[in-house]
């Protein structure tokens, strides 16, 4: 019996958050091209995988027509005159899985200074610093998730005016479904201040401006570009980090790229004149027998591990933040342990988690973003300014420098990763080339667990000692930011990680049914997969969940929470089963 509190709440929900019941996106809906997700992957490994890569193939025939659109051209047009002017940066700005994206192309433009100083004079150097990125939650939320701040515009404004973000810069705000209100907050300030405006989403513009005010603002305000990307729901219903996100990286990376030779032609030579035909090759790599081959024995590996409940550590360096952006989100997509800091070693361990062998921690953050983290100063009164539910002016969020360097992601050694786990096992991941300075750091790091893995991305290289290897065999072009060396891990991640809880049994259909809710889209989504899922319609699915979500909340489970959805669909389940046998 669901208490009259728990239909309060429900009913509150139901009738005040309309702005954030967002089940007419395409995004958030389920995809017919894999609806048959979990019963490939029941079938094999091979058969999931293929299931899984359908989803990319839509992305290269949305981003032919938007690499030839005039939108494309005057964006690139508008970084080049920002980088080159007495004043100005181009700036992006995202949350969650955007968020991550925003610092990764900040710190892929960064990168390019760091590697090629020596071919750049003086005042080419001073070009590095002239870009910068928002992440809503500040860049805490690059490795753990900062719930509820995504659902709050005045935040997102506070962030760009922390930044300065005005005339001379070019802002791009980045947002998978089109309509986060922290980003739309990052994007209202900076138009207001005269910054030249870009909006990047994956939905049609007009369901967005049609059902959502917020939304309407953004793309109607005459100071701000529209740059829809919309290519289909994703591979995962709901799961946006995956095809939306690519695209989006897409798009930003090759225009940043593009902006690059602009400014320093010499370098020009090394990039593409056809983008849509290099991320083609991309995927065509993947989805070769050599790519298949080493994502399925990845999935089965990772898999393996984690029924045995070890865990498992990655070993990388230049792709870090790749790494970290599937990392982090493993957790609030299929309910998973986060990742946790030195502060939380008596607390289940996150099932996944990456090292550098070649720093310890403080500068490996600095070296991982190629700056020092810009994190939030976070206070009782802050949170009670934007109006926060209670529980974060009692207790505001731990998310600044400080908090953020007891994450130990350096050559620490990690005990508590390795001692009474049935399996630990650390993977050095390598993409493109084997760099033998990290090669034989990650190893001697890498003693330190029982089971060790070589990972490469790439065409062969010097094969590793006597380790086990996974190798995903596929073509990896160059290009001065290295644009896709990151897109060819961001597109095997998503499907290695996916793919490994697909396997393991938290996808239902093609659906996200052990997803956190932990912010009003992701109430939303939760209520309804119910409604597909168990048959209920929308104000009784919501009054479950709210119960589920009660009942959660009101036990100790050892850092091992289960998803409030899993719990109201085994209840349905139980239900039906009782209807049954009662007939």
């Amino acid at each position: 019996m669901i208490d009259d509190e728990i239909k309060l709440k429900a009913r509150d929900f139901i009738e005040n958050e309309k702005q954030f019941q967002l089940g007419f996106l395409p995004t958030e809906c389920s995809n017919p091209i894999t609806a048959t997700l979990e019963e490939d992957f029941r079938r094999s490994t091979l058969a999931g995988v293929q299931c899984l890569q359908r989803g990319d193939r839509q992305i290269a025939i949305t981003m032919r027509h938007v690499f030839a659109s005039a939108a494309f051209e005057n964006l690139v047009s508008d970084m080049v005159r920002s980088v080159t002017a007495a004043k100005g940066r181009i700036v992006f700005s995202g949350c969650g899985a955007t968020g991550r994206l925003s610092i990764l192309l900040e710190s892929m433009w960064r990168d390019f200074f760091h590697r090629r100083a020596a071919e750049l004079t003086a005042d080419e150097m001073r070009f590095a610093d002239r870009i910068a990125s928002i992440m809503t939650g500040g860049d805490f939320a690059l490795i753990r998730s900062v719930e509820f701040f995504e659902d709050y515009a005045e935040g997102g404004r506070r962030q760009a005016a922390a930044l300065d973000v005005g005339e001379g810069d070019t802002f791009v705000a980045i947002t998978e479904g089109g309509e986060t209100s922290s980003v739309l907050g990052t994007l209202a300030y900076a138009a207001e201040h005269g910054a030249k405006c870009y909006l990047v989403f994956n939905n049609p513009a007009d369901l967005l401006r049609k059902h959502l005010d917020r939304c309407r603002e953004a793309i109607d305000n005459p100071k701000v570009t529209v740059v829809d990307l919309y290519c289909g729901s994703m591979s995962v219903a709901g799961s946006t980090r995956m095809q939306a996100t690519s695209s989006e990286q897409l798009l930003c990376s090759c225009a940043l790229e593009a902006a690059l030779c602009r400014i320093l032609p010499r370098f020009a030579g090394e990039t593409t004149d056809d983008y849509t035909l290099a991320f083609e090759n991309l995927l065509a790599g993947l989805e070769s027998p050599g790519g298949r081959a080493g994502l399925v024995r990845a999935i089965d590996f990772e898999r393996s591990v984690y029924e045995a409940h070890g865990l498992i550590t990655y070993l990388a360096d230049k792709c870090m933040l790749d790494l970290f952006t599937d990392n982090t989100e493993r957790s609030p997509t299929f309910m998973i342990p986060p990742i946790r800091s030195r502060r939380e070693l008596n607390l289940a361990q996150s099932w996944s988690f990456v090292k550098n062998p070649l720093y310890p921690t403080e500068r490996c953050w600095s070296e991982m973003m190629r700056r020092h983290p810009r994190c939030l100063s976070f206070s009782s009164e802050d949170a009670r300014d934007l109006g926060m539910p209670q529980r974060f002016v009692d207790s505001p969020p731990l998310i600044g420098y400080q908090d953020l360097v007891t994450y130990m992601i350096g050559n620490e050694p990690a005990p508590e990763r390795v001692d009474g786990h049935p399996r630990a096992a650390a993977v050095v991941l390598t993409v493109g080339d084997r760099p033998q300075a990290f090669v034989e750091a990650a190893e001697k790091l890498a003693d330190a667990w029982p089971e060790k893995m070589s990972f490469h991305i790439g065409r062969a290289c010097r094969p590793a000692s006597d380790v086990p290897a996974i190798h995903i065999d596929m073509g990896i072009a160059d290009s001065p930011l290295e644009v896709w060396k990151h897109l060819a891990v961001k597109l095997a991640f998503n499907c290695l990680s996916t793919g490994t809880m697909a396997a393991m049994g938290r996808i239902t259909g093609n659906w996200m049914s052990w997803v956190s809710v932990s912010n009003k889209k992701l109430i939303d989504r939760g209520i309804r997969l119910l409604v597909e899922l168990g048959g209920v319609p929308y104000a009784g699915a919501a009054e479950r969940l709210f119960a589920a979500v009660d009942y959660v909340e009101r036990n100790d489970w050892g850092g091992n929470d289960p998803s409030p959805i899993q719990v109201a669909l085994k209840e349905l389940k139980a239900e039906t089963e009782k209807r049954k046998g009662t007939k």
